[in-house]
């Protein structure tokens, strides 16, 4: 039976979060989605815990763009959506998706586009997230480049014509982008999915921004992610 929808979530060491965000995708497991969890070589209990409610768990080295890839590669769906494994999806998301992106219907309708976004909602202590997580949906409708906050989905035929996320170490996400939208722009979803505001909470709110904004600035200006990379380590 053909899969429309495939959703690919990465994580390591991610027990305490990844049973929620998975049984969040219940429903679209009923509604025929394919469910892949790619693991980076946890030691805490994420495998067991990942195990009952995913259709195919894939063990890998660590490294976000490699596991992002893997999953791809082994996913049957038409559409592929990534998935961190402590953001929270919509109930109806997996229809939202197909909505979105659905094939033309007739050889004169417009090409459908091929690949888009959630918003983000930031859960967490601080007051200030509600603010953080406008201001990441206005950049990305504004710039038409999503992070993987944000439940980055496109067709198979996208992710194929732009060879994957880049094998690189950090900015994966923002070079998919990049490389996407030569192929259409994004479809920015209103409707939102929830992550985890713990790099806010445990790091400082605005001393997280900076870094973020100064590493992508970086990123901008043509510096290598490898370069990146050892900084953001």
């Amino acid at each position: 039976m053909p899969i429309d929808l495939s959703v690919i979530m990465i994580c390591l060491n991610e027990g305490d979060n990844v049973s929620r965000s998975l049984q969040a995708l219940s429903g679209w497991r009923e509604r025929g989605a394919e469910i892949i969890v790619v693991d980076g070589g946890s030691r805490d209990d994420t495998i067991a815990q990942v195990t009952p409610l995913a259709d195919r768990v894939i063990e890998t080295p660590k490294g976000r763009a490699h596991q992002l890839n893997a999953g791809a590669d082994a996913a049957r769906g038409r559409i592929l959506i990534f998935l961190h494994a402590d953001t929270l999806a919509p109930t109806d998301g997996d229809l939202i998706v197909q909505q979105a992106i659905a094939p033309p219907t007739t050889l004169d309708s417009s090409p459908s586009l091929a690949w888009g976004r959630f918003d983000v909602r930031i859960q967490g202590q601080s007051l200030w997230l509600g603010l953080v997580a406008t201001l990441m949906n206005l950049r990305s409708r504004l710039t038409g480049i999503a992070t993987g906050d944000q439940a980055l989905f496109m067709t198979r035929e996208a992710f194929e014509a732009v060879d994957g996320f880049a094998r690189q170490p950090l900015m994966e996400d923002i070079e998919i982008c990049k490389q996407l939208r030569r192929l259409s722009k994004p479809v920015c979803l209103r409707d939102k999915v929830t992550t985890s505001g713990r790099r806010w909470d445990s790091k400082g709110v605005w001393r997280t921004i900076f870094l973020m904004w100064s590493l992508r600035w970086r990123y901008w200006r043509g510096e290598s992610a490898e370069s990146i990379a050892r900084d953001y380590q």
